[in-house]
């Protein structure tokens, strides 16, 4: 019995003595994930460790003593601590400063690279790029790292489709009215861009090309500040923006708010070639499209207690993006002889309205890290589209022989959803733990009225009219970990479930379509830190690729009497696994390779009606594909004038087709460079030079011409907090889409457009207040609905 009491005794002294060590780790402008944290003994022998959760925070336990903490991540210096442990104890915020690159480099240690490597994702820091001053989201986009953008798509180099985050949560909109949303951001709003390509399960699965996450600026504690930025772009017309940032936060209240607004006119061209059987069409299109929008967004939270905060988001944005068109389509014969020519004039009005409301309610649980979100969303969109045209002929001699067609095409849309989410973080002893839970409800209201106006009076065609009505419901959980394996070794691992169902009633017909799936999305991380020159990762996740709404909507939208978009009610969701091995040597040169293999994809096929010579967009599930990707990315920083970023990927193509659609599949290598370089001609000047080249490669369906952007942008810091931008994008007018080709059934089309890829814009820029700015990661839990309301 007194031996029992001995050890019971012990045992108890030693829980007693037991304590918890928590801080957070950060550097001058954010959190740092998987930094590591050792807790060492007097005599350098390792105790315990661990690694930082997705916030910056750690936990560790050990017994009462004194200890050397060391905090370390690549390319940080690390930071060493004595501590004594007696009690519970708090750091509080452990701040990292970059490591110097050499001895004769000036660093500004506050100061982030435009581009940094994460674990699990590519960081583009906006405010650290000339390029972005004076733009807008899109702007922004189309010079981030490894994003391309096509026909209003958004991918990810390799990676194909992605969607878009806005502070971590998924947006609903896609295609024209995503581009119109984030047209109406400021870049002045924008913190940094996040390529995710491999996204961890906190997120919605949606997205087999993996998510571009935008994150939006907040001011610091005890500050105000305001930052106004006036720009004028010009191109074959003009436009003008205004941007105007406000951010306040004193005691218990934090306020951002920005009002944006931009009037004027781009250039957008596009051409056609058609190869029919017995003849040849030349399609040019001249276009002047709208640039007017107006958007606003706010935040403002509120600290109820130390442990307790609430808030309210609100994004909205109103665009204008009409089109004055006019299609000159030339005819020839097999001989090359002029048969005859079409004119069609259009003028196509689009308003598109959309408004988002986010409540999110964050309380901390204990002082070990533990804590509990709840976000609750609402999203409404409203697209009215109206085309109005007419279409002349002309013989071969120019003759005109009268209007043959008139039409009105009037396409509404509107989509309602609401979504909630709560989330929690449980860091234990071992494992940095975190789970929760997802619902979303979408429906989708979308008509379109044809009517004919050749007779000067509008004659509605039933025929060529529908109605379609859309219901999505998506209940969603997860949990996910990291934890430290040994010293060097640090694993991520997550598992998602998703339950979908979705009902689609095609009015004119009557007819009902009802899909029903759960599905399981891994994923998995791995980072072996050999030692301060090496580090390996490996990456894996399964995503899943929801289609648009338009593109189920099974109605015609006419462009013209000759061509029409058409979507398909039957459209599946594809689902892609996403593989990646990657090697960092000396945070300078990044080595990656990456696998993508998607299932049952579905895209755009563009079929001719070679009889009646049509032209018909429509969408189909007819694909397998496999994308390899071998990437390179290096830093030269050796010279403190010069900063010097660049990649060098080789991507190849393998496509199975897994539906007859007229033709066979084309497999293809791309090589794919980017060079971002900035040149610090005097203490308050820069100039930064950009370019990317894409070859010409075959993918698919498609084979695509080669591309080349030269960019230059100069800015000058005035006094008094006046900055002043130029930028010269795609100097060379070869940075648009080109010979974009497609043969099925035996006739081949060939298509380019340039929506003013070289263009000139000036911008100035004052801010007064506190100028610290630092990152707000709140965001909307219905992002992916908004996204796919294309």
């Amino acid at each position: 019995m007194k031996t029992l009491q001995i050890l019971t005794a012990v045992l108890f002294t030693g829980m007693l003595s037991a304590q918890t060590i928590i801080g957070k780790v950060t550097d001058n402008l954010d959190v740092i994930p998987f930094a590591n944290v050792i807790l060492k003994d007097n005599n350098a022998k390792i105790v315990t460790g661990t690694t930082t959760n997705d916030n910056g925070t750690f936990e560790l336990k050990t017994q009462n003593g004194t200890y050397t903490l060391e905090v370390s991540f690549l390319g940080y210096q690390p930071l060493i601590k004595k501590i004594i442990v007696n009690q519970n104890l708090d750091l509080g915020t452990l701040i990292l400063q970059e490591n110097a690159q050499a001895l004769d480099e000036i660093v500004v240690k506050s100061e982030k690279r435009v581009i940094e490597r994460k674990i699990d994702r590519l960081v583009f820091n906006v405010e650290k790029s000339i390029s972005a001053a004076g733009g807008n989201g899109v702007d922004v986009l189309k010079i981030t790292p490894g994003v391309q953008m096509q026909n209003n798509q958004l991918s990810i180099l390799g990676k194909g489709a992605t969607q878009v985050l806005i502070n971590g949560r998924l947006s609903p909109l896609a295609g024209d009215e995503l581009i119109a949303f984030l047209s109406g951001f400021s870049a002045e709003d924008i913190v940094k861009i996040e390529v995710i390509t491999n996204p961890p399960a906190k997120y919605d699965a949606s997205g087999n090309g993996g998510l571009i996450n935008i994150i939006l600026k907040k001011g610091v504690q005890d500050s105000w500040r305001n930052a106004s930025t006036l720009s004028y772009n010009k191109n074959r017309y003009n436009f003008a923006s205004l941007n105007n940032n406000f951010f306040y936060n004193k005691n218990k209240v934090s306020l951002s708010a920005s009002i944006n607004a931009t009037k004027g006119n781009l250039q957008n061209l596009e051409g056609l070639e058609i190869e029919y059987p017995n003849n040849f069409w030349d399609i040019d299109v001249v276009g002047k499209m709208g640039r007017d929008q107006f958007s606003g967004r706010f935040l403002i939270d509120y600290a109820v207690s130390d442990k307790t905060t609430f808030g309210i988001q609100y994004l909205g944005n109103q665009t204008n993006p009409d089109i004055n068109s006019m299609t000159t389509s030339t005819i020839f014969d097999t001989n090359n002889n002029l048969e005859r020519s079409l004119q069609n004039e259009a003028k196509n009005e689009r308003n598109n309205t959309n408004h988002s409301i986010n409540f999110h309610l964050i309380t901390q649980l204990d002082t070990l890290g533990r804590k509990v979100s709840f976000d609750a969303d609402y999203f409404t969109f409203n697209s009215d589209n109206t085309l109005d045209f007419s279409t002349e002929q002309f013989n071969k001699n120019g003759i005109s022989q009268g209007i043959s067609s008139a039409a009105l095409n009037i396409a509404n849309q509107n989509i309602e959803n609401f979504s909630s989410q709560i989330d929690v973080e449980y860091p234990l002893a071992k494992v940095n733990l975190s789970f929760g839970a997802k619902a979303s409800f979408t429906n989708s209201m979308s008509d379109v009225l044809y009517f004919d106006t050749l007779s000067g009076n509008p004659v509605l065609d039933a025929n060529k009219s529908n109605a379609f009505e859309y219901k999505e419901n998506v209940l969603a959980t997860y949990f996910s970990g990291n934890t430290k394996l040994n010293e060097k070794l640090t694993m991520q691992f997550g598992l998602r479930f998703e339950d979908t169902k979705t009902t689609g009633v095609n009015e004119e017909i009557n007819q009902e379509n009802r899909n029903d799936y759960s599905k399981l999305f891994p994923s998995l991380y791995l980072s072996y830190a050999k030692n301060d020159n090496h580090n390996f990762g490996f990456a894996y996740g399964k995503r899943i690729n929801r289609p648009n709404f338009r593109d189920l909507n099974p109605f015609r939208f006419y462009i013209n009497d000759n061509s029409y978009s058409v979507g398909n009610p039957f459209l599946q969701p594809s689902f892609s696994d996403n593989f990646e091995v990657y090697h960092l040597f000396k945070n300078n040169f990044n080595t990656s390779f990456s696998l993508n293999v998607t299932n049952d994809g579905y895209s755009v096929v563009f079929n001719t009606d070679a009889q009646n010579q049509d032209q018909i967009i429509t969408r189909e599930n007819y694909f397998k594909t496999y994308k390899y990707t071998l990437t390179e990315r290096f830093s030269y920083n050796k010279v403190s004038w010069w900063k010097s970023q660049n990649s060098i990927n080789l991507l190849g193509y393998v496509t199975k087709f897994t539906k007859d659609i007229g033709t066979l599949p084309k497999d293809g290598i791309q090589l794919y460079l980017t060079s971002n370089n900035t040149f610090i001609l005097s203490e308050n000047t820069k100039l930064q030079v950009n370019s990317w080249y894409s070859s010409q490669h075959n993918r698919g369906l498609f084979s695509m011409g080669q591309m080349f952007n030269l960019s230059f942008g100069l800015q000058h810091q005035f006094k008094n907090n006046i900055k002043m931008s130029l930028l010269f994008n795609d100097v060379t007018n070869t940075g648009s889409l080109r010979d974009y080709i497609s043969s099925v059934n035996g006739i081949e089309q060939n298509y380019r457009q340039n929506e003013s890829s070289r263009n000139f814009r000036v911008s100035l820029s004052y801010d007064f207040g506190n100028r610290k700015v630092k990152v707000k990661n709140r965001n909307f839990s219905n992002d992916d609905e908004q996204r796919r309301s294309n």
